[in-house]
């Protein structure tokens, strides 16, 4: 074995591929047929945009009309219900047996005090039959009703009236500032409620 040095075969040098020159060429022309038409979609947008916010508006008017319409509604209800009540105390008031028994007397019917009874099993009369009077002392036993002070018997309404004294659909009014004075208690009689 010999003592030289090995001397090695230097390693290929590398060198870099030549790189492939890049050319500048005009763009292919558009064909007619493939253009986009970004000005029609842009007036697409805007135009849906534009019918999304009419609509809001209408609908929002629609609403704000619709609750106008609730309240016009609710109020014409409320006015309803207390000329419902007027109305039912106007019948309870002429319901009553005080305001029957002025009528009757009023048409020229007047009360029994000693009322006969005829028992039908053997057809016997119970009582003594005498003649009915009238005038004050014959309603005279009759309770009296606070509530039908100043109104006026059927035969003294005019048509179109009401038992309360007014007209039909027409409030009583007071004068404003006009307290209310409760009714006088009766003189004779039992005392009556002025309530229902």
């Amino acid at each position: 074995m010999t003592a030289l040095p090995a001397q090695s075969v230097p390693a290929p040098r590398r060198t870099a591929s030549p790189r492939p020159q890049r050319r500048l060429r005009p763009a292919p022309e558009a064909r007619p047929g493939r253009v986009k038409p970004r000005l029609a979609y842009a007036i697409i947008a805007l135009g849906a945009v534009a019918v999304i916010v009419v609509a809001q508006l209408l609908l929002s008017i629609a609403v704000a009309q619709g609750a106008y319409e609730i309240d016009t509604f609710q109020l014409r209800q409320a006015e309803l219900a207390r000329e419902e009540q007027k109305l039912a105390e106007d019948l309870d008031r002429v319901e009553s047996p005080q305001y029957l028994a002025m009528n009757a007397e009023a048409l020229g019917m007047v009360p029994n005090a000693d009322p006969v009874y005829l028992r039908l099993s053997d057809g016997a009369v119970l009582g003594q039959p005498t003649a009915a009077t009238g005038g004050a002392a014959a309603s005279a036993p009759l309770v009296p009703n606070a509530l039908l002070d100043g109104v006026p018997p059927v035969t003294a309404q005019q048509p179109g009236q009401t038992p309360s004294g007014g007209n039909a659909g027409e409030a009583p009014t007071a004068a404003p500032g006009a307290a209310v004075a409760a009714p006088p208690a009766p003189s004779n009689g039992l005392p009556t409620p002025a309530t229902h």
